[in-house]
């Protein structure tokens, strides 16, 4: 990368459809929604969610946890990540003391009113201490960025200012320790399972790095899309954003309006509307992402595109989506862990991705490597299609907005999920392997 040969963007970063921390924010609030689907009754009210990590992913947890109606316990290592997450109202407060901590944290479950509380510390030091004072959060999670030992995660052997010297000076040590602190923390998480905590990894490989610290059983708790993305994917639903090239933060809202009225039934999808524009503040050009589905996406592709052919916004919108979605993404550890007919490291599905949205007329296409979990363990491809107002905009819109999400329902269906294959007969989707 130093020598400009590759451009290590992961994901959405590198191929020109990063929109900040709404693109995750968005994701993380879809997820942890559902967990409060599958446990809770539909609400993370009164429950506490305990995790770590206020970089560019895991900074979203703490606003995500709280439009859930939850309290937050977020451990973070950087106090300038803390001040940054606070500075943009992500992070409701902070302490340095884990017993004002958990003194908080219980009050606000106990009234049951939604808060996120960041505890300046290592996750590796502060999850053994939260187990030895008995401390047991109901929902427990990690977005550190274990996937990166040398230039993400930081070790607790020595401060926070003497891992970032030594991680200059000798990174093969730094490496050494990383990789030990992510078995303790792993250690700490399973003990946390052990006594009742919902647990799972939040696609950032931090099991396979404790399995390589010799942590046997790391896997023994799942990653988020097994446990709660899948039933999606199988509809083809997935993020979906769009970016203003006007700049004009208005036509943003002009679009929101556009889909609040084209899904009026999704409750969810209103909701996340409705507080992205009171929370979410625009990085960049303004944008939006929301998860919808095969046919809700060509929907609004279509109608945003006569947004622009009538002038209701000012120029023309780019429409694009992240590379975690139904059928673009080979990644064992995170996006197609444990498929059902063991076609986890299958990648034959990104690349013919990547195809199909050339030939129906994507605007650019990427296929890229690593994405949340590092180099070797994952390959995946975007799209991104721009609104012109156009005719043929429209057919080409139509075509790539079709097939995207369709060739996710194919993936999952031709994986045996049931719910992709009445879902694929329900939409009349052609797959001949099924017949």
């Amino acid at each position: 990368e130093r020598k400009g040969l590759i451009m290590y963007g992961q994901m959405t970063a590198g191929s020109w459809i990063y929109i900040g921390t709404q693109g995750i924010l968005q994701g993380t609030y879809e997820t942890l929604a559902e967990v409060a689907r599958q446990h809770f009754g539909g609400s993370l009210e009164g429950k506490v969610v305990l995790t770590a990590g206020l970089g560019g992913m895991g900074g979203a947890q703490p606003l995500a946890i709280t439009m859930n109606g939850g309290v937050g316990i977020i451990v973070e290592v950087d106090p300038a990540r803390i001040k940054r997450r606070l500075d943009t109202a992500y992070l409701d407060t902070m302490t340095e003391d884990i017993d004002e901590a958990l003194t908080i944290a219980e009050e606000a479950k106990k009234k049951k009113k939604p808060l996120s509380l960041g505890i300046l510390g290592n996750a590796a030091t502060v999850l053994p201490e939260l187990l030895r004072r008995g401390f047991q959060p109901d929902v427990l999670t990690d977005q550190t960025s274990a996937h990166d030992l040398l230039n993400g995660y930081v070790p607790d052997q020595v401060s926070f200012e003497e891992a970032l010297e030594l991680r200059k000076k000798n990174p093969e040590k730094y490496q050494q320790y990383a990789l030990d602190a992510v078995g303790r923390h792993v250690k700490a998480m399973l003990e946390f399972k052990k006594r009742g905590a919902i647990t799972f990894d939040y696609g950032n490989n931090i099991r396979a790095q404790a399995e390589k610290a010799g942590v046997e059983d790391a896997f023994s708790f799942p990653g988020f899309v097994p446990a709660y993305i899948r039933p999606m994917f199988c509809n083809g639903k997935g993020p979906f954003r769009w970016v203003a090239l006007s700049g004009e933060e208005n036509d943003i809202y002009e679009t929101d309006r556009v889909i609040l009225e084209l899904f009026p039934e999704d409750e969810s999808l209103s909701r996340w509307i409705r507080m992205a524009q009171k929370r979410v503040r625009f990085q960049g050009l303004p944008a939006r992402i929301c998860w919808l589905g095969y046919g809700e996406r060509e929907k609004a592709g279509v109608a945003f595109n006569e947004l622009v052919k009538k002038g209701r916004v000012k120029a023309p919108i780019v429409i694009g989506r992240d590379h975690l979605d139904a059928g673009s993404v080979a990644s064992p550890n995170r996006e197609t862990e444990g498929m059902k007919d063991g076609s986890d490291a299958i990648a034959d599905w990104p690349i013919l991705n990547a195809l199909l949205n050339a030939v129906c007329g994507a605007s650019w296409v990427s296929v890229h490597h690593g994405g949340g979990v590092g180099i070797g363990y994952s390959i995946h491809a975007g799209m991104v299609i721009v609104a012109t107002g156009e005719r043929d905009a429209e057919e080409r819109l139509r075509r790539v907005l079709n097939v995207d999400p369709g060739l996710g329902v194919v993936r999952h269906a031709d994986a045996g999920y049931e719910e992709a294959i009445e879902f694929a007969r329900e939409k009349g989707i052609d797959i001949p392997m099924l017949e």
